[in-house]
Protein backbone atom coordinates (compact mmCIF):
# COMPACT_ATOMS: atom_id res chain seq x y z
CA UNK A 1 0.00 0.00 0.00
CA UNK A 2 1.47 3.38 -0.93
CA UNK A 3 2.44 5.66 1.92
CA UNK A 4 -0.18 8.16 2.96
CA UNK A 5 0.99 11.75 3.05
CA UNK A 6 0.20 13.52 6.27
CA UNK A 7 1.60 16.14 8.55
CA UNK A 8 2.52 14.52 11.87
CA UNK A 9 0.91 16.22 14.84
CA UNK A 10 3.01 17.14 17.86
CA UNK A 11 3.13 14.23 20.28
CA UNK A 12 1.19 15.96 23.04
CA UNK A 13 -1.70 17.00 20.81
CA UNK A 14 -3.65 13.84 21.54
CA UNK A 15 -2.66 13.33 25.16
CA UNK A 16 -5.75 12.89 27.32
CA UNK A 17 -6.69 15.05 30.28
CA UNK A 18 -7.14 12.84 33.32
CA UNK A 19 -10.16 14.66 34.67
CA UNK A 20 -13.90 15.08 34.01
CA UNK A 21 -14.47 11.80 32.13
CA UNK A 22 -13.45 8.21 32.87
CA UNK A 23 -9.93 7.69 31.57
CA UNK A 24 -10.91 4.96 29.10
CA UNK A 25 -13.46 7.24 27.47
CA UNK A 26 -10.86 9.98 27.26
CA UNK A 27 -8.58 7.54 25.42
CA UNK A 28 -11.42 6.67 23.04
CA UNK A 29 -12.00 10.37 22.34
CA UNK A 30 -8.28 10.92 21.81
CA UNK A 31 -8.05 8.19 19.15
CA UNK A 32 -11.33 9.31 17.58
CA UNK A 33 -10.00 12.88 17.37
CA UNK A 34 -6.81 11.66 15.73
CA UNK A 35 -8.87 9.91 13.06
CA UNK A 36 -11.37 12.75 12.62
CA UNK A 37 -8.59 15.29 12.19
CA UNK A 38 -6.89 13.18 9.51
CA UNK A 39 -3.84 12.30 11.62
CA UNK A 40 -4.64 8.67 10.78
CA UNK A 41 -5.93 8.03 7.27
CA UNK A 42 -8.60 5.53 6.22
CA UNK A 43 -7.05 2.07 6.00
CA UNK A 44 -4.00 3.05 8.04
CA UNK A 45 -2.78 0.48 10.52
CA UNK A 46 -2.90 1.45 14.20
CA UNK A 47 -0.16 0.08 16.44
CA UNK A 48 -0.56 -0.09 20.18
CA UNK A 49 2.97 1.21 20.72
CA UNK A 50 2.38 4.36 18.67
CA UNK A 51 -0.99 5.00 20.30
CA UNK A 52 0.44 4.56 23.80
CA UNK A 53 3.20 7.07 23.06
CA UNK A 54 0.87 9.51 21.31
CA UNK A 55 -1.84 9.54 23.96
CA UNK A 56 0.32 8.83 27.01
CA UNK A 57 -1.51 5.85 28.51
CA UNK A 58 -1.02 2.11 29.04
CA UNK A 59 -1.49 -0.65 26.46
CA UNK A 60 -4.44 -1.97 28.46
CA UNK A 61 -6.35 1.28 28.07
CA UNK A 62 -5.45 1.49 24.38
CA UNK A 63 -6.69 -2.06 23.77
CA UNK A 64 -9.98 -1.32 25.56
CA UNK A 65 -10.43 1.85 23.52
CA UNK A 66 -9.71 0.01 20.27
CA UNK A 67 -12.32 -2.61 21.12
CA UNK A 68 -14.92 0.10 21.68
CA UNK A 69 -14.04 1.89 18.44
CA UNK A 70 -14.23 -1.43 16.59
CA UNK A 71 -17.75 -1.98 17.95
CA UNK A 72 -18.68 1.49 16.66
CA UNK A 73 -17.33 0.71 13.19
CA UNK A 74 -14.59 3.31 13.26
CA UNK A 75 -11.86 0.66 13.32
CA UNK A 76 -11.60 -2.67 11.47
CA UNK A 77 -9.44 -5.55 12.67
CA UNK A 78 -7.62 -6.85 9.60
CA UNK A 79 -6.45 -10.48 9.67
CA UNK A 80 -2.66 -10.74 10.10
CA UNK A 81 -2.37 -6.94 10.37
CA UNK A 82 -4.36 -5.89 13.42
CA UNK A 83 -6.53 -2.78 13.85
CA UNK A 84 -6.79 -0.21 11.08
CA UNK A 85 -8.94 2.86 10.45
CA UNK A 86 -12.13 1.80 8.69
CA UNK A 87 -12.64 2.64 5.05
CA UNK A 88 -15.74 4.15 3.48
CA UNK A 89 -16.34 3.39 -0.20
CA UNK A 90 -17.57 6.00 -2.66
CA UNK A 91 -20.96 4.28 -2.82
CA UNK A 92 -21.25 4.18 0.98
CA UNK A 93 -20.24 7.83 1.23
CA UNK A 94 -22.87 8.88 -1.30
CA UNK A 95 -25.55 7.06 0.71
CA UNK A 96 -24.40 8.54 4.02
CA UNK A 97 -24.38 12.08 2.68
CA UNK A 98 -27.79 11.59 1.09
CA UNK A 99 -29.28 10.71 4.48
CA UNK A 100 -27.25 13.31 6.38
CA UNK A 101 -28.35 16.09 4.00
CA UNK A 102 -32.03 15.48 4.69
CA UNK A 103 -31.65 14.96 8.43
CA UNK A 104 -29.48 18.03 9.02
CA UNK A 105 -31.82 20.08 6.87
CA UNK A 106 -34.68 18.97 9.11
CA UNK A 107 -32.65 19.70 12.24
CA UNK A 108 -31.97 23.24 11.03
CA UNK A 109 -35.61 23.83 10.17
CA UNK A 110 -36.74 22.62 13.59
CA UNK A 111 -34.10 24.70 15.38
CA UNK A 112 -35.33 27.83 13.59
CA UNK A 113 -38.87 27.06 14.71
CA UNK A 114 -38.30 25.71 18.22
CA UNK A 115 -35.05 27.00 19.74
CA UNK A 116 -35.19 29.26 22.76
CA UNK A 117 -33.25 32.52 22.93
CA UNK A 118 -30.77 30.85 25.25
CA UNK A 119 -30.24 28.07 22.71
CA UNK A 120 -29.69 30.67 19.99
CA UNK A 121 -27.02 32.25 22.19
CA UNK A 122 -25.48 28.81 22.74
CA UNK A 123 -25.33 28.27 18.99
CA UNK A 124 -23.65 31.62 18.35
CA UNK A 125 -21.09 30.81 21.04
CA UNK A 126 -20.57 27.35 19.52
CA UNK A 127 -19.92 28.95 16.13
CA UNK A 128 -17.40 31.32 17.70
CA UNK A 129 -15.67 28.39 19.40
CA UNK A 130 -15.74 26.47 16.12
CA UNK A 131 -13.97 29.29 14.32
CA UNK A 132 -11.31 29.33 17.04
CA UNK A 133 -11.08 25.53 16.96
CA UNK A 134 -10.55 25.37 13.20
CA UNK A 135 -7.59 27.71 13.56
CA UNK A 136 -6.14 25.77 16.47
CA UNK A 137 -3.15 23.44 16.28
CA UNK A 138 -4.93 21.15 18.74
CA UNK A 139 -6.84 18.44 16.79
CA UNK A 140 -8.92 17.51 19.83
CA UNK A 141 -10.07 21.12 20.13
CA UNK A 142 -11.01 21.17 16.45
CA UNK A 143 -13.07 17.99 16.67
CA UNK A 144 -14.66 18.95 19.99
CA UNK A 145 -15.75 22.36 18.70
CA UNK A 146 -17.37 20.81 15.62
CA UNK A 147 -19.15 18.18 17.71
CA UNK A 148 -20.40 20.81 20.15
CA UNK A 149 -21.82 22.95 17.34
CA UNK A 150 -23.93 20.05 16.08
CA UNK A 151 -24.91 19.02 19.61
CA UNK A 152 -26.32 22.51 20.25
CA UNK A 153 -28.12 22.45 16.90
CA UNK A 154 -29.75 19.12 17.71
CA UNK A 155 -30.72 20.14 21.25
CA UNK A 156 -32.38 23.25 19.88
CA UNK A 157 -34.33 21.23 17.32
CA UNK A 158 -36.35 19.74 20.16
CA UNK A 159 -36.50 16.33 18.47
CA UNK A 160 -34.76 13.59 20.46
CA UNK A 161 -35.43 10.92 17.83
CA UNK A 162 -33.69 13.01 15.19
CA UNK A 163 -30.66 13.38 17.45
CA UNK A 164 -30.56 9.61 18.02
CA UNK A 165 -30.75 8.79 14.31
CA UNK A 166 -28.03 11.29 13.45
CA UNK A 167 -25.97 9.82 16.27
CA UNK A 168 -26.03 6.47 14.50
CA UNK A 169 -24.40 8.12 11.49
CA UNK A 170 -21.78 9.86 13.58
CA UNK A 171 -19.02 7.28 13.21
CA UNK A 172 -19.11 7.24 9.41
CA UNK A 173 -19.54 11.01 9.34
CA UNK A 174 -16.36 11.26 11.44
CA UNK A 175 -14.43 9.40 8.75
CA UNK A 176 -15.95 11.44 5.95
CA UNK A 177 -15.40 14.76 7.72
CA UNK A 178 -11.68 14.04 7.84
CA UNK A 179 -11.81 13.18 4.13
CA UNK A 180 -13.70 16.32 3.09
CA UNK A 181 -11.28 18.54 4.99
CA UNK A 182 -8.40 17.16 2.91
CA UNK A 183 -9.93 19.14 0.03
CA UNK A 184 -8.02 22.42 -0.26
CA UNK A 185 -9.91 25.35 1.23
CA UNK A 186 -12.80 23.24 2.48
CA UNK A 187 -12.37 24.17 6.15
CA UNK A 188 -12.74 27.90 5.50
CA UNK A 189 -15.64 27.40 3.09
CA UNK A 190 -17.32 25.27 5.72
CA UNK A 191 -17.07 28.12 8.25
CA UNK A 192 -18.63 30.57 5.78
CA UNK A 193 -21.52 28.16 5.17
CA UNK A 194 -22.10 27.59 8.89
CA UNK A 195 -22.02 31.32 9.56
CA UNK A 196 -24.76 31.81 6.97
CA UNK A 197 -26.67 28.95 8.57
CA UNK A 198 -26.51 30.48 12.04
CA UNK A 199 -27.74 33.81 10.68
CA UNK A 200 -30.80 32.08 9.22
CA UNK A 201 -31.38 30.11 12.41
CA UNK A 202 -31.24 33.17 14.65
CA UNK A 203 -33.55 35.02 12.25
CA UNK A 204 -35.96 32.06 12.54
CA UNK A 205 -36.06 31.71 8.77
CA UNK A 206 -36.87 28.00 8.73
CA UNK A 207 -36.92 27.61 4.95
CA UNK A 208 -33.58 29.32 4.45
CA UNK A 209 -32.07 27.43 7.38
CA UNK A 210 -33.10 24.10 5.89
CA UNK A 211 -31.80 24.99 2.43
CA UNK A 212 -28.52 26.32 3.84
CA UNK A 213 -27.94 23.21 5.96
CA UNK A 214 -28.63 20.95 2.98
CA UNK A 215 -26.26 22.99 0.80
CA UNK A 216 -23.55 22.74 3.46
CA UNK A 217 -23.81 18.95 3.49
CA UNK A 218 -23.90 18.82 -0.32
CA UNK A 219 -20.68 20.85 -0.51
CA UNK A 220 -19.03 18.64 2.11
CA UNK A 221 -20.14 15.60 0.11
CA UNK A 222 -18.67 16.96 -3.10
CA UNK A 223 -15.33 17.64 -1.41
CA UNK A 224 -15.17 14.22 0.27
CA UNK A 225 -16.28 12.29 -2.81
CA UNK A 226 -13.69 14.06 -4.97
CA UNK A 227 -10.97 12.96 -2.55
CA UNK A 228 -12.31 9.40 -2.34
CA UNK A 229 -12.52 9.05 -6.12
CA UNK A 230 -8.89 10.12 -6.49
CA UNK A 231 -7.71 7.43 -4.08
CA UNK A 232 -6.69 4.07 -5.56
CA UNK A 233 -9.00 1.20 -4.73
CA UNK A 234 -7.77 -1.14 -2.01
CA UNK A 235 -8.66 -4.82 -2.04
Amino acid sequence: MPATEKTPAPERDFRVVRVAAPLRQSVVEGIRAAIASGHFAAGERLTEKELCEMIGVSRTLVREALRQLESEGLIDVVPNRGPAVARVSVAQAEQIYQVRRELEGLAAELFALNATEDQQKELKKALKDLKAGIGSDDPIARVASKNEFYAVLLRGSGNESLAQVLGLLNTRVTLLRATSLQHKGRAQKSLVELTTLVEALVARDAAKARDTARLHVSNAAEAALNVLREQPEKH
